[in-house]
């Protein structure tokens, strides 16, 4: 019995031991290549159940956009370029450096606004400093505005030695293939296919150099033009006479076909601003009070502080003016161009301090400010092509000829209130002829392309004469468009405000505002005195009005 009992037992655990086991063979099961695909199937049905219950448009939609997606998977795998060779990078990376300093330096020029704005403020009187700054202001905008619509294009398209001609007015549908440089360039403005950066940063770098010649003819005409006729003036200026000029010199004209060399400006773009400043201030005549019996009469500026700060700005933007003329990241001579620029300036402040003091009796801060400049203009058609030492003559030379030129100005009676002929023109004059004196030559090491040795050190009279040609041909040029337009402005307009409200102060007259709310200042018609809180005072006959 027992034995039975214990038979039935190991059959009842066999059978529990069986059943137990056969659980997971069943989930094994579920796992199953064929179990996968039914639930796939299954899925497939709910799909096709879902789309069934969508409109018919909704169901038309699902298959077109399956064709947009395949479409665009194959023109992303058709568009795949190859990886760019090491040359091809190479290339890239060098117009990318070339493009970031040629923006850099136009932004260090564009900043000399500001320097020109304080710096003739701070040489006017108290009662026209809104109207100064208001010119300084606006004229680059101006300049932008006429240098986009038509002076690049005559400056810089291709044509004949005169004037660009095959268009690129608002630089609009232009054929151009920038930054290819040489004879891959393929384009209308062949004159720029040296410097292997785009058309815009082209443009940008020649265009802050045009606004610049604008605000030079604004320091000479201070405190008694008006200011709508200047406007009218400084777009004429930029959109015509300066391009056409420009064309001659930077954009392969003739005076480029004969050997006359500048490299960043001394002529295109400083004395261009120096011969329009000249006949300005010839047609509209001296300030009121300026010249009585004979004598010269001062008329201090209200603040040599910002004037001091102007001139600051414009020695830092310089090195964007002269280096960044480069228009590529070339080291050494970015680093070259740096020191003869700076040298140049220093010597020429340094020289017209002790000039002054001889001269005039007193280290004269005006005169020491205008040194630093004369020094900077004299040195910017040269600065590439000269060695460190000749960069000091040139400055020094130029730090004693703006002393002496602001009064030979004065005995004309040409009366320019912050010195913009004195630094501009004469020194102007002087930086180019000193390309025909120091100009090393390409054979020394400095350069390859460029002038040929000068008179002092050995090259003879050859390039010396084309800088006399050119420096005659483009003063006579600007002198003859900055007459037809400041006689058809005084003819049409009139230039210059009235007795009273040059008395007054163009800030009242012309804007309605003063920069000194509050402030004393001097309303006489003899200027013999300007009177104010720290400014100066005394003088006979002067009559104050505190407003």
């Amino acid at each position: 019995m027992l034995s039975l009992l214990a038979v039935k037992r190991v059959k009842v655990i066999k059978m529990t031991v069986g059943k137990k086991k056969s659980k997971p063979v069943r989930r094994e099961s579920l796992n199953l290549p064929a179990a996968n695909f039914l639930t796939k199937v299954n899925r497939f049905k709910k799909l096709q159940r879902t789309i069934a219950r969508l409109s018919p448009s909704w169901q038309a939609c699902i298959p077109i956009a399956a064709i947009i997606v395949l479409v665009w998977g194959y023109a992303a795998v058709a568009q795949t370029a190859p990886a760019p060779t090491t040359e091809e990078q190479l290339a890239s990376l060098k117009v990318g450096m070339d493009t970031m300093w040629v923006m850099v330096a136009g932004m260090l020029v564009f900043f000399m606004n500001a320097g020109f704005g304080m710096l003739e403020t701070g040489f006017c009187r108290q009662k026209n400093a809104v109207n100064v700054l208001s010119k300084n202001l606006i004229v680059f905008a101006l300049s932008t505005i006429a240098y986009w619509a038509i002076g690049f294009a005559l400056m810089f398209s291709d044509g004949n030695g005169f004037i660009g001609n095959s268009g690129g007015f608002f630089l609009w549908n232009v054929a151009d293939n920038s930054p290819a440089i040489g004879d891959a360039y393929q384009g209308i403005f062949k004159a720029l296919n040296w410097t292997g950066v785009p058309l815009n940063a082209k443009f940008f770098f020649q265009l802050v150099f045009a606004g610049t010649a604008a605000t030079i003819v604004s320091g000479a005409v201070a405190e008694r033009i008006k200011f709508l006729e200047f406007l009218i003036f400084s777009l004429l200026l930029v959109g015509i006479a300066y391009p056409i000029t420009g064309h001659w010199i930077w954009g392969g004209g003739w005076l480029a076909d004969a050997g006359f060399w500048d490299f960043a400006g001394s002529t295109v773009v400083h004395s261009v601003g120096g011969w329009a400043a000249l006949m300005g201030a010839a047609f509209l005549g001296p300030r009121l009070g300026k010249y009585r019996d004979g004598d010269t009469v001062a008329m201090p500026g209200h603040n040599m502080s910002i004037a001091t700060l102007g001139c600051l700005i414009l020695w830092l933007g310089w090195f964007g003016f002269n280096p960044g003329s480069t228009m590529a990241v070339d080291p050494n001579a970015i680093a070259h161009i740096a020191i003869t620029t700076n040298t140049a300036g220093a010597f020429g402040g340094v020289a017209a301090t002790i000039t002054a003091w001889l001269y005039l009796g007193k280290p004269d801060l005006s005169m020491i400010i205008n040194g630093i400049l004369a020094g900077l203009v004299g040195v910017t058609a040269s600065c590439a092509w000269i060695n460190v030492p000749n960069s000091a003559i040139i400055g020094t030379i130029a730090g004693i000829l703006v002393v002496f030129a602001v009064t030979f100005f004065d005995n004309l009676k040409i009366d320019d209130p912050v010195g913009a002929t004195s630094v501009h023109l004469v020194c102007g004059i002087w930086g180019t002829l000193a390309v025909g004196l120091f100009a090393d030559g390409p054979t020394t090491g400095l350069y390859t392309t460029g002038p040929a040795a000068g008179l002092l050190v050995g090259g003879g009279f050859g390039q010396l004469w084309w800088q006399l040609v050119g420096i005659i041909s483009v003063g006579g040029m600007t002198v003859l468009l900055s007459t037809i337009f400041w006689m058809a402005l005084k003819a049409l307009l009139g230039i210059r405000v009235s007795a009273l409200e040059e008395a007054e102060g163009l800030d009242i007259g012309e804007h309605g505002m003063e920069a000194y709310t509050g402030f004393v200042k001097e309303t006489s018609f003899d200027n013999r005195s300007e009177s104010g809180y720290g400014g100066y005072a005394g003088g006979s006959g002067g009559r104050t009005t505190k407003l």
